[in-house]
This record gives C-alpha cells, structure tokens and sequence, in this order.
C-alpha cells in the first residue's frame, strides 16, 4: 500500500520545493520521485556553470526534511533533467551518503517488491545545452534542434555521442529486469502521446512544418515491448493543458507526466498496488480523478 509522490520540472522555483516539503510532511509518503529540471535557469560564465542553488537551497531543504522527520522520511528517487547542468552530478551522488536520496539516472534499485529504473537523457532538441540529450532511435533530427554532437556541455560525455541512442541505451542498461513490478522515472515522455504535445502548432522550420509531439520514440518502444508497471514522466510543459490529460495507459503500463505549466506545483499521488487510482494536485487545489475507470 506504499504512498508515492511524483513531481518533475520543479526549475529551482524555491515555493515549488516548499509546498512539495509541506505536502511530506502532512501526508508522510513512504516514497517521493522527482523527475528532473530540478535547477534555476543556467547562469553561464564562459565555460562554466555558476549558480549554487544545490548547496545554498537544494541539499539544505531535503536535509531539514529528514532531520525533522525522522523515521517518516521517504525513500526519494531523483534524476537530473535536460536543464540541469551534468557539472552538477557529483553532488547527487555525494548526497546518497548521508541518504538523502537515491540518485538513479542509468541505475537499478531494489524497493521492496519492486524495482526502481532512472533515466535522464531525452531525444535531441532546439537547446543549445547537450549534456542530457541523445540520438532517439537513429541520427535523424527533427527540424529545428541541434545535433547532440553540437552544443554546449558542460561535462564531457563520456561516451560516443555520435553513435550512442536512447534506444541503445535502454536495451544495454535495462533490458534484462523483471518488468512485472518495475517503476520507470524517465525525463522524457513517450513519443505521439497524450504526454509529449508541444505547442508547435502551425509553426515550420525553413519550410518544414513541425512535429507538435516532441517526447522519445524509444522510450515508446521500451513501454510497448517491455510493459514496465509504471511509467513517470516530464519535461513537456504544456501538454496537459493542451491534451487534457496528464496520464495514459499504454498496453498494461500506466503513465504520468509530472510537468506543469505555469508557478503552481503539480503533485501525482498514487499508491504502488493501486495506480489506476492516481491523482494530481495542483497548489492548494486537489483534483481527484480515477483515471482508469
């Protein structure tokens, strides 16, 4: 019956993370996810990244939590987003020490009965800032974004970025785990699906009319193939507002995209035997919706 909480795209916006805070706190969720686009607006000085939002807010808040909570506070599972500079990563991972969080882009995490997958990176886009961004299934690129190969990082990649897809990526890391109870945090949504509309509507690029969905093709085909049992997911704002919805069931797998758009907190509740039964909170405004009727 664990109580999860789901939120992404928080950007840094202090309110966000206090409400988040508030709403642990009054309800004591036995798990948080957090979906990535965690950081301010980059603040560029040259070549580096110059902001210290971590250890001036971030590290601090979540710290307080835990200490105030004590045996309350959650399991939280976090990932970076595509706005998150990759400089800043070290500091995620220094932070599993004193169990804050457990930082899972590209790891496998037992809970429980159910095992916990993160992934960052989402298919190439307009942003000149490429640390979070990969080839989807090939190297074509829609028109209008810049070749993960092109850009800025702000860290090496560590990897052939030229021949290295999501695709690729996703069968390598988790293509042999048991899905049955499998819970995916993705930055990226699904391609072509009530989580990914863009606000591209009548626009072209030299011509060329654009694609108004803008969410990962190969994470589509991962749920298709693999049937994971959720799915969570963020990244494009204005989806929800334009669609409607801010879930799908895709096969067997029920998915959440977490993204916001506008100052308020979008928080998506569900219980881990139960996520058919989700809702979404927005503010101090709850909508209750049983999703799968």
């Amino acid at each position: 019956m664990s109580l999860c909480f789901f939120v992404s795209d928080l950007h840094g916006k202090e309110d966000r993370y206090r409400k988040l805070s508030k709403q642990i706190i009054q309800e004591k969720p036995d798990i948080v996810f957090i979906g990535g686009d965690l950081y301010p607006p980059f603040n560029l000085s040259g070549n580096k990244y110059e902001n210290g939002f971590f250890e001036g807010f971030l590290i601090k808040k979540f710290t307080e939590l835990k200490n105030n909570l004590g045996e309350d506070y959650p399991e939280v599972f976090i990932i970076m987003g595509n706005d998150d500079p990759k400089s800043e990563e070290i500091f995620f991972l220094n932070s599993e020490i004193i169990g804050v969080w457990n930082y899972i882009n590209s790891r496998i995490i037992k809970y429980k009965d159910y095992t916990i997958c993160g992934y960052s990176y989402i298919p190439p886009s307009p942003f000149i800032v490429k640390d979070w961004e990969l080839y989807d299934v090939s190297r074509y690129v829609d028109p209008g974004c810049i070749h993960p190969t092109e850009g800025k990082r702000f860290v090496e990649a560590g990897l052939d970025v030229e021949f290295t897809t999501i695709k690729k990526q996703l069968q390598e890391i988790f293509g042999n785990i048991n899905m049955e109870k499998s819970i995916f945090l993705f930055h990226s949504p699904p391609y072509k699906t009530l989580l990914d509309r863009a606000a591209l509507d009548g626009m072209f690029f030299e011509h060329v009319p654009l694609d108004v969905h803008v969410g990962s093709i190969a994470i589509k085909e991962f749920i298709e193939e693999k049937k994971p049992f959720v799915s969570l997911h963020g990244h494009i704002h204005e989806s929800s507002r334009i669609t409607g919805h801010w879930s799908e069931k895709i096969n067997t797998t029920f998915c959440f995209n977490a993204a916001f758009e506008g100052d308020k907190l979008a928080l998506i509740k569900f219980r881990l035997n139960y996520p058919e039964k989700a809702q979404r909170l927005i503010l101090n405004i709850i909508f209750i919706l049983l999703i799968f009727p």
